[in-house]
């Protein structure tokens, strides 16, 4: 009685009390009660208390679900009879009572029901004992009946702390009771009043009844009732849910095709069909409406291979179905989207037509078809043309409202590719140009300008862009001439830019007596200086002009050169973002690659010299160098990144680099300390090495030389990651050995004295993530240096501990390293590594398959899954027997209350079978491993407390 006053006392601070820390504190203890075992007879007590207040009924009927759902195994199996007789009562009690309490108790009856087997339970079963109940007790069908309807819902619910197996064999005593649950709820038809919830059952189970055939289902009562409430506004939401749930059951994967449910799409259709009315009745609530429009998406997206037949029939859907995506709400017009995608691929794939028997016979079906929905697709074009108008007032609009608006452009532009695609590119671009010219046309030249329709033609024609031949003649010259004629109105603008970078490649490819480069460049220069929206597309569209157009530009350098200064001196009224200058740093960049060498060389001297002679400044401030910003020294140093990486001449960058080195290693001495300078420094190192390779040369050596010593200093994982550059460029080269053996023996010798424990690994997730990276180059590109050093076992050993780290990157780089290890021990360029490689492993592989059979029963996440199950497979595949026998050892260490004798043999069996080269199965088989040991808290504290996956690394074996 005390415990539930304190409860009751809890709830009243938790949601009367002022203070917020007081309140929090009230919400902690409630927390921390729910675990307990006490919570169960706490709650109940409080559930039958009649002076319990709302707020008590709700907490305890929650807190009474989420015990049956999640901690049915703390109760004894006696318990379980006088426990469902209690949450009887109290569903009879509240059978019209407050509805959010009636609702959490039917969902612990029914998760009781998914824990206790037919026989347990005893009346028949569940729906057996609802049913005697109904009868006995009509006075408490309402309650009844929501028990009923969250039965099929919480069959496939996974917050109930089920075995797998067990799940399994209650959807099968569902499925088995589905003509039951009908006759149920078709007697209950007869009250009036549970219309509506007869119709939410009967769509729930129909996800349960495969076994019902359809010819039964067309006459059934149940769907008759929901057809006519089509018609009905009361009725509607829940008839739409029962239709929906018909039209899906139609196309279940069942024996005979589609023909084994013709009987009950032959009622569906019509019934449908007949709703095409509303869909324009602006006099029909908006809800309504859309719950109609989805009945026509659903039935466009599940009798789509019907509908791409092309019959009479199944063009009144698509006519019904263009009549949706007309409707002046986006909401409902884009219901109808992921339809006409899949009908364009329907329609075009070359698989859709493997019942013909001919290429011949294919080719003509093809074109016939494509001839029926050209008509169509064309209207579609049309139609969606207009949903990407800016409106009126979206300068005013929430960031929230121009977010929304950009995923609507977005949609638009995929539904224009898919119509493109059926089409043609040509025949879409001739549809969208009628409609920029109409619109050119109709703008007049004073103020009040309209821009919008304009802007939206050209933003379609941009999105098709891929689907236009590269020798199309007709309109894309007649585009690009009207480009330079349009208004320069900020967001116009900005499309008309993003137009010229989307048609880059047809721009390079363009008739030689049509020179449309030049007026296209001013308009982008023009783009630069409006807005930062219309500079960003400009710049970017710059990018693409000049990595396609590139060999135009060869011979207008200076002009290239004038537009990046300007653009990055800031100077000129040019509205670049530093961020946006990068894609003019990546154009020139592109440029002097077509640059005969000596050329290239001083035009990369030039595209170097603002942001070395910013370094260089900022260096020659003496102490106040270090005072100054990482963002000022990344900024500079990231374009030098940016031009490493895109001016593809080895020996032309590798040169820069000599050159730049003392710059570079000033920076590395004085600023080391600075963790975001160094990432950003070694990120421009990195793309040196990649883009410059073997001409390196001896900058190289005193890169190395430095990374090393800094490492050692300053703990920055940015030095790993330039070390793997280096590894996957030099890693085979015999002449670099030396320099790579060092640093290998270093880097790693260091790193696993800074992981020591999990808690490092979990302080410093940065480094363990690029350790293991680097770890895993080595396997791959210098093996012969890697496996027989020193620091390698050390390496496995430090895996180990690391094994279980949270941090999701650095998890995946320490598994991913040690599958790659027991990969290449498996594979027969790794037979001369093996012994070394067994002298490592073996000591450890107990130690190791421990970790990794915690790991999946929930030392890590079950998003982990998948790359802890491939370790085990691969340490199976190399050891067989051995991890057949450790796994033994270590499954039957879990208690019997977490794990069967049964469930413990299942596991043993597929390490077995994977010893023998039978793997089939495995990954099943450690899913429902991981499942079991996971179905609660309580289990998954008991297996963790047997397998102690953290406490198995005190001592590294030598």
């Amino acid at each position: 009685m005390e415990l539930q006053n304190t409860v009751k006392e809890a709830l009243a601070v938790l949601y009367h009390h002022p203070d917020e820390s007081v309140r929090a504190q009230a919400d902690r203890w409630l927390q921390d009660f729910q675990h307990t075992i006490d919570a169960w007879q706490v709650s109940d007590n409080l559930l039958h208390d009649a002076s319990s207040n709302i707020e008590t009924l709700i907490f305890c009927s929650q807190t009474l679900r989420s015990k049956v759902q999640c901690d049915f195994e703390e109760l004894p199996s006696e318990a379980f009879r006088p426990l469902r007789d209690s949450l009887y009562a109290l569903l009879k009690n509240f059978s019209k009572g407050p509805p959010k309490v009636r609702t959490q108790i039917s969902i612990g009856v029914a998760a009781l029901a998914v824990h206790v087997s037919v026989e347990d339970w005893g009346d028949g079963g569940i729906v057996d004992w609802i049913s005697n109940e109904m009868r006995t007790h009509s006075e408490y069908i309402p309650g009844l009946l929501e028990l009923l309807t969250v039965l099929p819902e919480e069959a496939y619910s996974y917050r109930i702390a089920a075995r797998p197996e067990r799940r399994r064999q209650f959807e099968k005593e569902l499925a088995s009771s589905a003509e039951t649950a009908f006759s149920l709820l078709t007697a209950c038809l007869n009250f009036g009043e549970l219309k509506d919830q007869v119709l939410v059952s009967f769509a729930s189970w129909l996800r349960l009844s495969s076994g019902v055939s359809a010819s039964t289902l067309a006459s059934h009562p149940l769907v008759q009732a929901a057809l006519s409430c089509l018609n009905s506004e009361r009725h509607l939401e829940a008839a739409v849910n029962v239709v929906s749930e018909l039209i899906h059951y139609t196309t279940a994967n069942g024996s005979g095709g589609a023909s084994a449910y013709m009987p009950l799409i032959q009622i569906l259709v019509p019934h449908v069909m007949g709703l095409k009315g509303q869909l324009m009745d602006t006099s029909k609530d908006e809800e309504d409406v859309k719950a109609i429009a989805r009945l026509f998406a659903d039935m466009g997206d599940s009798y789509v291979e019907l509908i791409a037949s092309g019959s009479e029939e199944s063009m009144l859907i698509v006519h019904a179905l263009l009549e949706v995506a007309s409707h002046p709400d986006y909401d409902i017009s884009s219901m109808t989207y992921n339809f006409w995608h899949h009908l364009q691929l329907k329609l075009t794939r070359r698989d859709s037509y493997s019942s013909y028997e001919s290429d011949a016979l294919i080719e003509e079906e093809r074109k016939r078809r494509l001839c029926i929905f050209h008509l169509p697709f064309q209207m579609l074009v049309s139609l969606v043309n207009s949903r990407v108008e800016y409106p009126q007032d979206y300068d005013d609009q929430s960031e929230e409202d121009q977010k929304d608006f950009k995923h609507i452009r977005y949609a638009v532009g995929d539904v224009l590719i898919d119509a493109s695609d059926l089409l043609g590119g040509e025949a879409t671009l001739k549809i969208l140009f009628m409609k920029l010219v109409q619109a050119v046309g109709n703008c007049s030249n004073d103020e009040n300008y309209k821009w919008q329709p304009v802007e939206a033609a050209l933003y379609c024609i941009q999105a098709i862009s891929k689907s236009i031949s590269l020798q199309e003649v007709e309109i894309l010259p007649q585009v690009m001439a009207l480009l330079a004629k349009l208004p320069h109105q900020p967001q116009l603008l900005q499309t008309v830019c993003s137009t010229i970078g989307a048609y880059s490649k047809w721009i390079n490819s363009a008739p030689v007596e049509h020179p449309i480069l030049p007026p296209l460049v001013d308009i982008l220069t023009k783009g630069m200086s409006t807005s930062e929206e219309s500079a960003a597309a400009a710049t970017l569209a710059f990018k693409f002009i000049c990595e396609d157009c590139r060999k135009q530009f060869s011979g207008s350098l200076d002009g290239l050169f004038h537009i990046y200064h300007i653009a990055i001196s800031g100077e000129g009224g040019y509205k670049v973002s530093a961020d946006d200058s990068m894609y003019l740093v990546e154009a020139l960049s592109v440029v002097i690659t077509e640059l005969p060498t000596e050329h290239a060389k001083k035009a990369l001297e030039l595209l170097c010299l603002p942001t070395v002679t910013s370094l260089q400044e900022m260096i020659g401030q003496g102490g106040a160098f270090q005072q100054i910003p990482a963002r000022q020294f990344t900024f500079h140093i990231d374009r030098l990144a940016c031009i490493f990486r895109n001016v593809k001449l080895p020996e032309v960058v590798a040169g820069a680099v000599q050159r730049l080195w003392p710059l570079f290693k000033t920076i590395f001495d004085h600023r080391a300390w600075d963790t975001r300078t160094m990432e950003s420094l070694c990120r421009a190192c990195k793309y040196a090495v990649r883009t410059s390779g073997k001409f390196m040369g001896i900058t190289i050596g005193a890169m190395l030389e430095t990374i090393q010593a800094l490492y050692q200093q300053h703990n920055q994982s940015c030095f790993l990651y330039l070390s793997s550059e280096v590894i996957k460029i030099f890693g085979s080269d015999p002449s670099c050995a030396i320099y790579l053996q060092s640093l290998i023996e270093m880097l790693f010798s260091h790193t696993t004295k800074l992981l020591l424990t999990i808690q490092d690994f979990t302080a410093r997730p940065d480094i363990a993530d690029d350790c293991y990276l680097l770890a895993s180059r080595c396997i791959r590109y210098c093996p012969d240096l890697f496996v027989p050093s020193s620091v390698f076992p050390s390496l496995v050993d430090c895996a180990m501990i690391g094994a279980t780290i949270q941090h999701r990157d650095a998890c995946r780089s320490i598994l991913t390293f040690l599958s790659d290890i027991l990969d290449l021990g498996n594979s027969s360029i790794g037979q001369k590594y093996r012994p070394i490689m067994d002298n490592v492993i073996l000591p450890r592989g107990a130690t190791l398959t421990r970790i990794l059979i915690a790991s999946l029963t929930g030392a890590l996440p079950s998003s982990r899954i998948e790359e802890v199950s491939y370790v085990l497979l691969a340490l199976t595949a190399s050891y067989g027997t051995k991890v057949v026998e450790w796994g033994k050892g270590i499954i039957s260490l879990i208690p019997s209350t977490a794990l069967t004798e049964v469930e413990c043999a299942r596991f043993v069996k597929s390490l077995a079978d994977a010893a023998s080269g039978s793997n089939s199965t495995f990954t099943n088989i450690l899913e429902e491993l991981s499942d079991v040991c996971r179905r609660n808290k309580t289990v998954q504290d008991i297996v963790q407390g047997a397998l102690r996956p953290l406490e198995l690394h005190f001592t590294a074996i030598s």
